[in-house]
């Protein structure tokens, strides 16, 4: 017998891509468990899988960054606040923070096929009593209209957002003087796509401000961050980078660009956000 629940959670993290750098995605999740009904008629109660599924995502790589570690120009190695990660392709990135704030796959590169498989696989070790497989099937929000990936890392956060590098995949609705406007959609999500939002007070010193890349550093209650990455893919907020945030400096700044009241509805990741507007 096989039970199936579909949009069961989502996963919001970062993975680093040989072709595109760092990358926020966001995927929905959808589940099957295989196993033998008990003396009730059921296999599995519908008001434990989610829990017991998500519970275990949230422990694992949610909210990390994804590295495929084969990989050209990949380097991980032990450092002093965990794990250090160093990269060359498509730019130069280091990354150094706790251990658990990585999920390192033994990958060329990172594909939603292949990170569900290793999920099911993980999962269907110590299945609950009468399961026998799990099966996952992750997928990207369908979105027709604009979208954008960003990653960010909240330092005050207590949960696992404190995560110098994790991310989403989100969509972006603005309106100008009242009416829904596609082009400033497109014009912004291609302006912010696969970008870094940083904090300003986060910004750590360098001793050459010539340089073209850009470091940000951070204590949190899971350890010490650090991160430089080519400034070209950074924007710098003077608040922390939470979606509220986030979305009152983009209703700001195109408000200041437009000459127009601007309303934005930012997403973080699959259907949250907030709403922000500026005249």
């Amino acid at each position: 017998m096989t039970l199936f629940v579909n949009h069961l959670t989502h996963i919001d993290a970062s993975l680093w891509s040989p072709e595109h750098g760092l990358t926020g995605v966001s995927w929905h999740v959808d589940a099957e468990l295989e196993g033998e009904l008990g003396p009730d008629g059921m296999l599995f109660d519908f008001g434990e899988v989610k829990p017991w599924i998500k519970s275990r995502l949230d422990e694992g790589l949610d909210h990390t960054l994804l590295v495929p570690t084969q990989a050209p120009g990949i380097q991980v190695f032990d450092c002093a606040e965990g794990l250090c990660l160093r990269t060359q392709c498509p730019y130069p990135m280091e990354l150094r923070g706790p251990r658990q704030s990585f999920t390192l796959l033994p990958w060329p590169e990172i594909t939603t096929e292949q990170v569900a498989t290793h999920l099911s696989t993980e999962l269907s070790r110590r299945p609950p009593a009468k399961v026998e497989t799990i099966r996952l099937r992750l997928r990207d929000e369908d979105i027709e209209t604009a979208a954008y990936t960003y990653s960010h890392g909240l330092k005050h956060h207590s949960g696992n957002c404190q995560r110098i590098a994790h991310g989403h995949r989100s969509r972006l609705h603005i309106w100008r003087n009242g009416r829904r406007d596609p082009e400033l959609e497109s014009q912004w999500a291609q302006a912010l796509d696969a970008c870094y939002l940083i904090h300003d007070e986060d910004l750590a010193p360098q001793a050459d401000e010539s340089l073209d890349t850009l470091s940000v550093a951070y204590r949190a209650d899971q350890g010490r961050f650090h991160l430089t990455l080519p400034r070209e893919r950074c924007h710098l907020l003077s608040t922390p980078t939470t979606i509220e945030h986030i979305a009152a400096w983009l209703a700001e700044k195109i408000a200041q660009e437009t000459h127009s009241r601007i309303r934005v509805q930012a997403f973080e990741g699959i259907d949250k956000g907030a709403i922000a507007e500026s005249a």
